[in-house]
């Protein structure tokens, strides 16, 4: 256990500058509160005391605003950054590495108990505020989910998703794959998207160029041929 939590705070200190010392994490973080009060949950859910699971959850819940259902697996050296209003729901998989920040929500589309309802992260994967991933899918190793995306399918290892719904903008190096990207945010990585309206905006503009060019042509020709009509009359 010691062990484990000697990870979790050295992971908080390589991802968040705000981190000062051990004392401060320890008493001052609700991530990683949560995600020790989750354990216990997970270890009364898993030995048939579901009730008391769920309890436990729900005190997690009042003292940290994070509610990770007692039934979720939770890797190592998660780290749930300010963490208000994260939602994890029952059968949702956080791999090792995993980052989340505020306002996530893991969630399930599925009505059928039992069924794998909730999605599965792979490691290092960063889910930034705001960011609903919903239905039983796979989020690769690696992969940024943007801040407010809506994911509702599966994406690659090393992808970044954005927007509503998701969709997955330039797949990142692995070099870019292994680094850690706050909120999910990647740089020098462009949205394709964004590239093909702009590449239809400025043909937009040389076609609107071309016919202005036209339209002046036959003005001028229509010019020509009134003046050869008056030189003809006189």
């Amino acid at each position: 256990m010691f062990k484990h939590l000697r990870e979790d705070i050295a992971s908080i200190f390589e991802r968040d500058p705000a981190a000062r010392t051990t004392f401060e994490v320890l008493t001052c973080y609700p991530g990683l509160h949560a995600v020790y009060i989750h354990r216990l949950a997970h270890w009364f859910w898993t030995h048939g005391l579901r009730w008391l699971g769920r309890a436990t959850s729900n005190v997690g819940r009042w003292a940290t605003g994070i509610e990770i259902h007692p039934g979720a697996l939770i890797g190592r050296r998660v780290f749930i950054d300010h963490g208000m209003g994260v939602v994890i729901g029952e059968t949702a998989v956080v791999g090792d590495d995993c980052t989340i920040y505020q306002g996530v929500t893991l969630g399930g589309t599925s009505l059928y108990r039992g069924a794998k309802r909730h999605p599965t992260l792979g490691a290092r994967v960063v889910v930034g505020a705001g960011a609903k991933v919903l239905g039983g899918f796979t989020v690769g190793e690696g992969a940024n989910v943007g801040s407010n995306a809506v994911v509702v399918k599966e994406v690659p290892a090393g992808a970044t998703v954005v927007g509503i719904p998701g969709r997955i903008v330039e797949k990142a190096s692995a070099e870019q794959a292994a680094r850690f990207s706050a909120y999910a945010v990647v740089q020098e990585q462009d949205d394709p998207y964004a590239k093909a309206i702009q590449k239809l905006v400025e043909h937009s503009a040389e076609l609107e160029q071309m016919l202005a060019a036209l339209a002046q042509r036959l003005g001028d020709l229509e010019k020509d041929k009134q003046r050869e009509q008056l030189r003809v009359v006189k």
